[in-house]
């Protein structure tokens, strides 16, 4: 039978995953260009490096209709929030509003998207 203290100490040596809030969707911006549209989103998250980060967005549709994706490469530990952009985004003349939601590379996405009126 392992000993309280034996199972305490290998615990505190076995790997563990970063417990964080989902990233948060902090400001987003769009702009058409070129008959397509430019987004422009603002995250904030607690990367704590590759075992931790944000790693994407999607917008979205009122009815979930994903109609671009923005992956982000690497963890932004020094750089809080961040803005990254999305270009070439095809969204209905019929299209008001889009909303914006964050992932980490843990699979946590953002409970409710940050809605986007469109301009």
């Amino acid at each position: 039978m392992m000993r309280p203290v034996l199972a305490i100490a290998l615990c505190a040596l076995m790997p563990s995953q970063a417990v964080s809030d989902p990233p948060q969707v902090v400001a987003a911006t769009a702009k058409p260009i070129g008959g397509a549209w430019q987004v422009t989103v603002t995250l904030r998250h607690g990367d704590t490096g590759w075992d931790h980060y944000a790693d994407g967005w999607d917008i979205r549709t009122d009815d979930g209709t994903v109609l671009g994706h923005r992956v982000l490469a690497h963890p932004h530990v020094d750089e809080q929030p961040f803005t990254r952009s999305l270009s070439g985004v095809e969204i209905s003349e019929h299209t008001t509003d889009l909303f914006i939601f964050a992932k980490d590379n843990l699979g946590h996405w953002t409970p409710t998207g940050f809605r986007l009126r469109l301009p």
